[in-house]
């Protein structure tokens, strides 16, 4: 599943290629907004909220997409017909670019002042310009017995980390996934390490938490099931998304049980 720093980036792509123009194509391939039609309208802005994308015009209209597992936005010069394929979701284009969303899990338009409605439940976002990790802490700390492997994946608390950043920080910070939120020592550690990794990644495809580009090397312990822990050898364990069930398509846990004493599973 795309994490923050992917959406983040999409966003800026979609920025990049339709802020400050018309639109001449606008075509929903989505039941619900089939008839939807945005042509002639100037798109201002594209911006990520967690793993949200939003895509407003200056008709006071938002898109409003989420990829959730396989979605993407694909970016092209103008003047190719859109594609046929029933992956397709939403084409947008102008004069100089087309926008083409493939597998989006969701797809909707609604107006610019009601998008409250979609993304206000969020947490502060790790990569938005309204960053603020006290809140962040707060929000974990509300529930103090909740595996903090959960309240990290729980899109109220903080938005933008997914499976990869969860098991990362957890291991880099020596946490059990299953460890009470009300007994970590540092929340705020976690948090701002959290961000850091993101914003580290934000600009390149991939998620690199080690500091290593090298095939294989990229990650600590996420994918890594029965393969020697970086740090102490132990063969890295997993578990299956039952036992972390803030979203249901988050699959599985990885942690090190020597790094990250007492995880259960």
């Amino acid at each position: 599943m795309p994490e923050g720093d992917a959406v983040w980036r999409a966003a800026r792509q979609l920025h990049g290629a339709l802020a400050g123009r018309v639109l001449t194509r606008s075509d929903f391939r989505v039941p619900r907004f089939a008839a939807a039609d945005l042509t002639g309208s100037t798109v201002t802005e594209a911006v990520s909220r967690g793993k949200h994308l939003l895509i407003r015009t200056d008709g006071g209209q938002t898109v409003h997409s989420h990829l959730r597992m396989d979605g993407s936005w694909r970016i092209s010069p103008a003047g190719r017909p859109p594609p046929a394929d029933h992956r397709v979701r939403l084409v947008l284009g102008n004069d100089e670019w087309q926008a083409v969303g493939y597998l989006l899990a969701m797809v909707e338009v609604l107006p610019s002042k009601n998008e409250h409605a979609v993304v206000g439940h969020l947490g502060p976002d790790l990569l938005g310009p309204d960053w603020d990790s006290a809140e962040a802490v707060r929000r974990l700390r509300q529930q103090p017995g909740r595996p903090i492997g959960e309240a990290l994946l729980d899109q109220r608390n903080l938005a933008g980390i997914g499976n990869v950043y969860k098991c990362e920080v957890l291991f880099l910070r020596g946490l059990s996934p299953w460890r009470p939120a009300g007994q970590i020592d540092s929340p705020e550690a976690l948090v701002k390490l959290a961000r850091r990794l993101l914003d580290a990644n934000k600009d390149r495809t991939g998620h690199i938490t080690t500091g290593s580009t090298r095939r294989g090397e990229e990650n600590w312990v996420y994918g890594r099931r029965g393969r020697p822990c970086r740090r102490c050898g132990t063969p890295v364990s997993s578990a299956g998304h039952a036992t972390q069930r803030a979203d249901p398509q988050e699959r599985v846990t990885f942690w090190c049980p020597r790094c990250q004493p007492d995880a259960g599973g």
